[in-house]
């Protein structure tokens, strides 16, 4: 096991390596939520470039719980990597003053995955960086994501892995445990919980990914036709948006 989580190790590594070198780049911008999944697309960055050209950005919300930030921060120290702290919150309220603006968590949770991922892309642009991407495939495959928010990104090192994947390569990373332990949330209200959002475990989403592609997408038990439901509900955000490019004629 070791081994295998060596070679996906350096596989991960050589990737941000060659997209970093071949970008011609100054560095690598990641969003740190203080959640597992952004502490270790972080540390690749540092292992593969050095922790000197990785900047670690928090985005807190007013709902944002400061253990998090603490978090992040510790994170980084111990990568050697910069940490900054941009509060979104300000920008949240600019859009409350649109006209008709109605507030839902819906609605408030997009926005706030979209302000977070235009606020990485401002500090890319204007350092020539790139924004590196902190999705998994469990997530990723669900649609348990924003569209031009969270799952916009010049790089995304953990696409190919499993949320179940990701704990074990933390373990490995030596990532603190306050984060590897700590309930997965994407911070969108109070108390919110990735799982109870879901309505499942990761240990069985992924269970039930790893069973559809081999019995060629098609459920065999309640758990995987819930699982492979999400999946085809989601499958426009897996796509490019519908164009006729492809058909016109040349000139």
């Amino acid at each position: 096991m070791a081994t295998e989580l060596g070679c996906w190790m350096g596989q991960v590594e050589q990737m941000i390596r060659y997209t970093y070198w071949t970008s011609g780049c100054k560095g690598i911008v990641v969003g740190l939520s203080g959640g597992v999944d952004s502490a270790v697309a972080a540390t690749f960055c540092c292992r593969a470039i050095g922790g000197d050209k990785v900047l670690g950005l928090s985005l807190p919300s007013k709902l944002s719980n400061p253990a998090d930030i603490r978090d992040a921060a510790a994170l980084c120290n111990q990568l050697g990597m910069e940490h900054r702290v941009v509060s979104i919150e300000p920008m949240l309220e600019g859009f409350k003053t649109m006209p008709e603006f109605k507030e839902s968590r819906y609605l408030i949770g997009n926005l706030m995955a979209r302000i977070r991922m235009a606020v990485l892309y401002y500090h890319a642009n204007r350092d020539h960086t790139i924004v590196c991407g902190t999705s998994n495939r469990s997530e990723y495959m669900l649609g348990y994501c924003t569209k031009s928010g969270d799952n916009a990104a010049d790089i995304q090192p953990l696409l190919h892995l499993y949320k179940t994947e990701i704990y074990r390569i933390a373990q490995e990373l030596k990532i603190p445990e306050s984060i590897i332990n700590k309930t997965p949330s994407a911070g969108l209200w109070e108390g919110q919980s990735d799982e109870e959002e879901i309505g499942l475990s990761y240990e069985k989403i992924d269970a039930s990914l790893r069973a559809l592609e081999q019995q060629g997408w098609q459920a065999a038990t309640p758990t995987e036709e819930k699982v492979l439901g999400l999946v085809r509900k989601s499958e426009h955000k897996r796509l490019l948006a519908p164009n006729l490019l492809a058909v016109q004629k040349k000139p």
